[in-house]
């Protein structure tokens, strides 16, 4: 790809007549589809949406894109033309502002346009001047409900500017969708969905973006804007993750050719493209995507609790039609729309059209039906999956171990390596909240156990003791972590543990073990206050019963035996005896992990960190692998 020192200054685009001749201009039915009012069809929509991206404009007439919500009917419909919602952020909504609602696993989107009517604390009254649905190709170009590509590497920037701040240039590499907001000079705003294949931006230097502009109805409403104001705002998305990329700048059109050539599809530019200079770019967590959890597939509308968006446009525009003295064309409509099973068959149609549309542009690998989910999340570590609590076991009088399964399908399975964790995510109080926790199951199983030991003060382990029962209902983020057990499988596997610590240690012990290696040998030496702290104390015993010649365990008890020691751990390592190509795991507070690694080079064992975790006191401890070198 060409960047902005190997191109000239691209030629702008300044004259509505240069747009058109661009990009061509709207066909008149395209204009048909707004309505003055929410009618019944648009007040379902908000009923049944749980997010939505806003575009307004602060008291000092900063340009602000963020995405609101959390819940379905976070919008309360006042009147017709009046609608009120939460804006939790600072911000200070002035004048003009713009909406589009999105449905997750649907294509097509709701936009709303309107002014700010009043505000009373974080409740935001607006004033509804326009409604109209917009068409899938945004969502349709960037597979927003669909698994993530693997982004493309980060593009190397030229010069200093707001694009170099920490994460920005990774966050657009993998960033496929957005939503930009531009206002007119007699104010109007509008805030757009935008999507491209991978990253939707794409960087020329530190503080300038292009965005490409491809084929779509013609209403070109940005571009009108941003002749009258070249202010606008962003924000940007990454399926799977909960953050957002915050944006505002400056925009200009360009259709040069050489810059368009940049960013073609199978041979195929963009028509236009926007060039934004940018004056500040950030990256901040967003409770609406959080709490919405949109990329469960969990969260997909039902779709027959909505209607089909393509109908309900179909609807206005035959309502506008009428009024605007359509007369035969309008009956037509409504005669075509009461047919029985006209709407799936439309939808079928509008489908094809969409997916021809957007291969004719370049597109590949795109999911048929724009309106329906597509194939799951895969499990990654940026993926939220949501989870039913199938049963709450305590395992101490300050630990319990949660049992979870998939809460869309029971069996499928949670897949990890024996000591990754897993990021489990509750609302509490009505804002969202994460802590890590390592697995203690087997990798495969349906159903992921994870153990919670209560914190004085802790929020989350608080609410897992004190609030969580059976039935419940949370979201994972996973798996994540390089503290993992190899392969091959080494002769020795020695295990160094305190407290929670034994958690990762645990789902390692139960993998190796009933994978049967005859060979192997496992040796846990675990520290806790007294025997009533001592968790998985009754399977532990069970298993070395079991497995003799396999496992070992060394409890200590700090209230009885001291803290474990240097001198402590260098004579149980000794006792062993291990193996030439014994692997050693540590899980512990990190002076636990500093004494073992210091008995083990003491003793001519060349140790190296294959990772190290310094976490809050929620979470397990800090761990570490330390692989044994001859």
């Amino acid at each position: 790809m060409q960047h902005a020192g190997q191109l000239s200054t691209p030629r702008r685009l300044t004259t509505v007549d240069e747009i058109g001749t661009a990009i061509g201009r709207p066909a008149s039915m395209i204009m048909l589809k707004q309505i003055s009012a929410l009618d019944e069809g648009c007040r379902t929509v908000l009923a049944r949406c749980p997010i939505a991206a806003f575009g307004y404009r602060d008291a000092d007439g900063a340009s602000r894109t963020t995405f609101i919500g959390g819940t379905p009917g976070f919008t309360r419909v006042l009147s017709p033309t009046r609608i009120s919602f939460p804006l939790p952020e600072a911000g200070d909504p002035h004048g003009p502002v713009s909406f589009f609602f999105l449905l997750p696993g649907v294509g097509e989107i709701l936009r709303v346009n309107g002014t700010v009517a009043a505000r009373q604390g974080p409740e935001i009254t607006v004033g509804v001047t326009e409604a109209y649905v917009h068409c899938a190709q945004a969502v349709l170009r960037s597979g927003l409900w669909q698994p993530p590509a693997q982004p493309q590497p980060p593009a190397g920037i030229t010069g200093d500017g707001p694009l170099s701040r920490p994460g920005v240039t990774e966050f657009l590499a993998a960033a496929p969708f957005l939503a930009l907001s531009t206002w007119d000079s007699s104010g109007g705003s509008d805030t757009s969905p935008r999507g491209d294949q991978q990253a939707v931006a794409r960087i020329l230097d530190g503080r300038t973006l292009v965005l490409p502009d491809r084929r779509g109805n013609k209403r070109a409403d940005t571009l009108h804007n941003l002749l009258q104001d070249d202010r606008l705002s962003f924000a940007a998305l990454v399926p799977g993750r909960s953050g957002v990329l915050h944006v505002r700048g400056r925009g200009a059109i360009t259709d040069d050719p050489a810059l368009l050539e940049t960013m073609a599809l199978r041979g195929v530019p963009p028509q236009a493209a926007l060039l934004i200079d940018v004056e500040h770019a950030e990256i901040a967590g967003n409770h609406a995507l959080t709490r919405s959890r949109v990329w469960s597939p969990g969260a997909h509308v039902d779709r027959g609790t909505v209607p089909d968006l393509m109908a309900l446009a179909g609807e206005h525009l035959a309502a506008n039609a009428a009024s605007a003295g359509g007369g035969l064309s309008s009956s037509l409509l409504k005669v075509i729309a009461a047919i029985p099973g006209m709407t799936r068959l439309l939808r079928l149609v509008m489908n094809r059209a969409y997916l021809l549309g957007l291969r004719k542009e370049g597109y590949e690998h795109l999911v048929p039906g724009a309106g329906r989910p597509g194939r799951r999340p895969a499990d990654d570590g940026g993926l939220l999956r949501e989870v039913r609590i199938a049963e709450v076991r305590p395992e101490t009088p300050s630990a319990v171990t949660l049992v979870l399964e998939d809460a869309g399908d029971s069996r499928r399975p949670f897949d990890f390596r024996p000591g990754q964790f897993f990021t489990l995510v509750a609302d509490i109080d009505g804002r969202p909240v994460r802590r890590a926790y390592s697995a203690s199951s087997v990798p495969g199983s349906p159903r992921l156990e994870v153990t919670v030991k209560r914190v004085d003060q802790g929020r989350f382990s608080t609410h897992v003791h004190g609030g969580l029962r059976a039935g419940d209902r949370l979201a994972v983020l996973g798996p994540s972590g390089s503290f993992h057990a190899g392969s091959p499988d080494p002769a020795q596997t020695v295990l160094v543990a305190a407290g929670s610590g034994v958690t990762p240690m645990m789902s390692m012990i139960r993998t190796r073990l009933a994978a049967g290696s005859a060979g192997e040998r496992i040796a846990l030496l675990y520290s806790s206050r007294d025997r009533d702290d001592i968790i998985f104390a009754g399977e532990l015993d069970r298993l070395v019963k079991d497995h003799p010649d396999r496992l070992a365990v060394t409890h200590v008890l700090t209230r009885r035996d001291g803290r474990l020691d240097a001198e402590g751990v260098h004579r149980w390592i000794t006792g062993l005896s291990p193996a030439g190509d014994a692997h050693y795991f540590v899980c512990g507070p990190e002076p636990l992990m500093a004494v073992v690694q210091g008995v083990l080079a003491g003793l001519g064992f060349r140790t190296r960190k294959c990772t190290t975790s310094a976490t809050p006191a929620e979470r397990t401890p800090g761990s570490r692998r330390l692989c044994r070198r001859r």
